[in-house]
């Protein structure tokens, strides 16, 4: 029986390769060292790493003095309507983003009317209609479309707030209750990867940790993560951390805190004492990670700066009160007084120089993007919690904004810890169209590539190998997805090449669309979608999902 075996091997062998990658150091993605190999790519999927000299392939791709190792997986993207709008993403292949993880706490799915209509800002800014309503249906459009990256999403806790509570304060009834959950059901069963929360975005923030365990239970049930922005990032980071940890313990559902950090510079210093608190957990049995993006600025909506009790009611409901005189005061004297019992992001800031406006959707206040707080400030005459109120106003509370809130010691430290691994946290971009006209945070474009610069090639605070484990292998581990982030036989081939003595991020605040440099070739699921440094027209990218 030796001797069928053995022939139907060589037949295997004989059959020629779509792409050969020889020549190059292979980086497998476990944080072994690199290795002399070629890598061999058929029908989608790795088909062989070695000596493949001999070998026939339709093309060959000489690596010689570059590294090719997985696709990297960002862990929080914000693509799931931009890729709509662009779906090669280039911001994001660029870097050698091959797979995204999104959906935080306000996912693409479920929809209603109701949620559609509260949006309607962002469909129309974005000039997207919202044909679906549920998971299914949205990946069913992406599949038609086709993407130039892979894609996984969660299911949103907000979202399914949102569907059957609406904007309130208040608890659900049992009723409510159960259809949450159904809808977390429905979610996973179309594909969604876990449960994710916002935590300081309302309406999430009036969600109780016994919603959120009822929620996460229904998702651990599909073998999903449950994922969070947790509560507090600042002052009160131990309580919300605590909350993560009960969530998966009695949900039996594993943890990712998203782009962890000490926020505040009244915490800056704090990263090893949260770190040990974190290792703590871990130990008692906590299955617990998280990942980051590796700046010393956040960015999220502006109209996150006001207390959560103004965002009762939806964003219409939070304009009439800062349009409000009494209301007005009333919210200026809770941001200007520090407090524990919410995310307070104007007592984190050193002031208002350190607010970027970023992305606007009336065009009256497009000259404002890139603009700080300050800057607007003196330029309307206007005090700057005023100038942020009538932002807010002129823009419908649609404004992001870039924040300096982290120590840049503190953000090494978490980079470093073995259990973090990296995400973007941004949309997929384009310096072109549309999106082009947006001013996000550099990370859109960067992430990546700055820490292969910065933090391995610079600064030498990681390896190159352990620094492509956190971008391949680790976030695969953590999401569950057996056949990517390693260069191994039978895993898809998502794989990147590139020269680790150039590759280099050029956005930066002051300019952020400029694509990332360095990155030769990448592949999604065997496909080039960057072939010589250059984008190419195939959207070879797959649903990911639990199914």
């Amino acid at each position: 029986m030796i001797l069928p075996i053995l022939l139907l091997a060589a037949a295997a062998n004989a059959q020629p390769y779509d792409v050969v990658i020889r020549n190059g150091h292979v980086i497998d993605g476990t944080g072994s060292p690199w290795y002399a190999a070629d890598v061999g790519v058929r029908g989608g999927r790795i088909a062989a790493i070695g000596r493949l000299e001999g070998a026939a392939a339709r093309r060959t791709i000489d690596a010689r003095g570059m590294v090719v190792a997985p696709g990297f997986i960002d862990m929080l993207g914000q693509s799931e309507v931009t890729i709509l709008v662009d779906p090669h993403l280039p911001s994001k292949i660029y870097q050698g983003i091959t797979t995204e993880i999104t959906g935080e706490g306000g996912s693409i799915a479920p929809l209603n009317d109701a949620v559609i209509q509260a949006d309607h800002v962002t469909w129309e800014h974005y000039q997207v209609k919202p044909t679906w309503r549920t998971f299914g249906e949205y990946f069913a459009r992406l599949r038609k479309q086709g993407m130039g990256i892979n894609l996984a999403s969660y299911v949103g806790a907000t979202q399914v707030r949102r569907l059957v509570i609406g904007e309130e304060d208040r608890a659900p009834t049992p009723a409510e209750m159960e259809q949450m959950k159904s809808l977390v059901r429905d979610a996973m069963r179309d594909g969604a990867v876990g449960l994710s929360t916002s935590l300081q975005y309302a309406p999430a923030p009036y969600a109780t940790v016994q919603e959120l365990i009822a929620l996460a239970a229904e998702a651990a049930k599909f073998g999903g993560t449950y994922a969070s922005h947790i509560r507090n990032e600042g002052d009160t980071i131990k309580a919300a951390l605590d909350e993560a940890f009960r969530i998966g313990r009695e949900a039996h559902i594993p943890v990712e805190i998203w782009h962890l950090k000490a926020a505040g510079k009244s915490n800056w210093g704090r990263m090893a004492e949260i770190v040990g608190y974190i290792e703590q957990a871990r130990k008692s049995g906590v299955d617990v990670a998280a990942d980051t993006y590796a700046y010393t600025a956040a960015y999220n909506s502006f109209s996150a700066i006001v207390p959560p009790w103004v965002h009762e009611g939806g964003d219409r409901k939070l304009i009439e009160r800062l349009k409000d005189p009494f209301m007005r005061a009333r919210i200026r004297k809770e941001m200007e007084t520090p407090s524990g019992d919410w995310n307070n992001e104007w007592q984190q800031v050193t002031g208002p120089e350190a607010f970027l406006i970023g992305a606007v959707q009336n065009p009256k206040l497009v000259p404002l993007q890139g603009k700080t707080v300050a800057d607007i400030a003196k330029l309307w005459n206007k005090d700057p919690i005023d100038t942020v109120f009538d932002l807010l106003i002129e823009d419908e509370a649609f404004t992001g904004v870039g924040m300096f809130m982290m120590s840049e010691p503190d953000v090494t430290l978490a980079l470093q810890q073995p259990w973090v691994s990296v995400c973007n946290d941004s949309q997929g971009a384009a310096p072109t169209g549309l999106l082009g006209k947006e001013h996000p945070h550099p990370r859109a474009y960067g992430a990546f590539p700055h820490i292969l610069r910065k933090y391995v090639r610079e600064e030498h605070k990681l390896s190159l190998e352990d620094a492509i484990r956190k971008f391949s292998a680790l976030p695969a581990q953590r999401m569950r997805f057996a056949d990517r982030g390693v260069l191994k036989a039978g895993m898809w081939a998502d794989v990147v090449v590139f020269n680790p003595d150039t590759v280099r991020d050029l956005a930066t605040f002051e300019n952020p669309n400029q694509l990332s440099e360095g990155m030769r070739f990448v592949l999604v699921n065997g496909v080039p979608v960057i072939d010589e440094g250059k984008m190419t027209n195939a959207l070879p990218g797959k649903v990911l999902d639990r199914k």
